[in-house]
């Protein structure tokens, strides 16, 4: 098997520039950034690597193929040529799913049944077999048809990389892990830094902050899809975590304090700072945002409410002016504050030194930096 392969990575639009950076850190070379996504190439363990480690990830793809299809038969012929065989054993189940935008090809289910097709003719030749009972673990195939141009990936993750183990529960209106590390890392967290979330909710964003302080890999304590796969030798996986535990920078004098209104959130954010291990650099107290005041060298990171989804637009613009009132707009206050509110830094009573588009699910926001 040839040492190199070219993976991809999706992330949140907004974060390629903090994704890079992940990838390069983690050995990832070639690097290819495009809205959304980055592909770069790496060896076998590269794929546990950067399962285990990368933080503002969605998922690790194997990236097989990329040509042009306007007919079902360019479709078939391109699928075809793949070399399946390579990660899908005789008994492996090898499902499809995927997606077409502003191109000829345009019939979600035939482009899959197509696909399928494809695959199987490609591995009755190559095994000689006429029929697949695919009872093993599954090897997903992935595609992507963007203006005529397809692209076939397998997908090494399984469940998306967002899912850490640690947050069983959440509230309501919660951050999605991977948003959180990318805000954290524009934050520029260190090892020593104090990190305040006066709104912490289900604590999303201090337990990732930890984590990236302490250097602990997000995927440490869960399972990806690729383990189960015969195809990889199973010691990359153990090479690979025992790598990233040895990183681990237990020294680290991080601090992170977390205040909410509501007492369950609080309940709610001990609990997931336990199952991540981090619960012993975390404080946190039922508090308002009226009562909080911002010490000096300090980050704020929070993401408060939106009048969209969990209080009136009015009552989220008077907690805007209240935090206006009491977090830090620079120097040695530092302060990153996530919200769709076109009118944010008008509430808030200060414009922000630099903002960055992100989205919170199918939300626009903006993140509002203050330093």
């Amino acid at each position: 098997m040839s040492d190199k392969l070219r993976l991809c990575c999706p992330c949140h639009f907004g974060l390629e520039s903090v994704l890079k950076y992940e990838i390069t850190k983690i050995g990832g070379t070639d690097l290819k950034v495009s809205n959304g996504k980055i592909s770069f190439t790496g060896n076998e363990n590269m794929i546990a690597r950067a399962n285990i480690c990368l933080s503002t990830a969605e998922r690790v793809l194997i990236e097989l193929i990329e040509f042009r299809a306007t007919e079902f038969s360019d479709l078939f012929d391109g699928v075809r040529s793949i070399e399946f065989e390579r990660f899908i054993g005789t008994d492996n189940a090898f499902p499809v799913k995927g997606y077409s935008l502003d191109s000829a090809l345009h019939s979600v289910p035939t482009c899959q049944s197509i696909i399928k097709k494809a695959a199987v003719e490609r591995l009755k030749s190559k095994y000689g077999v006429s029929w697949f009972k695919e009872s093993a673990p599954p090897v997903q195939i992935q595609f992507s048809i963007l203006k005529d141009i397809v692209t076939i990936y397998l997908d090494t993750s399984g469940i998306g990389l967002h899912k850490r183990g640690y947050r069983k529960n959440s509230n309501s209106a919660p951050i999605k892990e991977t948003l959180a590390a990318g805000i954290v890392d524009l934050a520029r967290v260190r090892a020593d830094s104090i990190v305040f979330d006066p709104f912490c909710g289900s604590g999303t964003i201090l337990i990732e902050a930890a984590m990236k302080a302490l250097k602990i890999p997000v995927g440490i304590n869960r399972r990806f899809a690729a383990e189960q796969w015969q195809s990889l030798n199973s010691k990359i996986w153990q090479e690979e975590r025992k790598n990233a535990i040895d990183g681990v920078d237990r020294s680290a004098s991080f601090q992170g304090f977390g205040f909410d209104i509501d007492d369950s959130a609080v309940a709610l954010t001990l609990d997931n700072a336990h199952k991540a291990g981090i619960k012993s650099r975390l404080k946190i107290e039922q508090a308002d945002i009226a009562k909080f005041r911002q010490p000096d060298d300090s980050i704020v990171i929070c993401n408060p409410p939106y009048g969209e989804r969990l209080l009136e637009l009015r009552e989220a613009e008077n907690i805007y002016r209240q935090m206006g009132r009491v977090l830090g707009h620079g120097g040695n206050k530092q302060s990153y504050i996530i919200s769709p509110h076109e009118q944010f830094e008008q509430f808030f009573g200060a414009e922000s030194k630099r903002r960055r588009k992100l989205y919170n699910g199918m939300i626009k926001c903006q993140l509002y930096m203050y330093f």
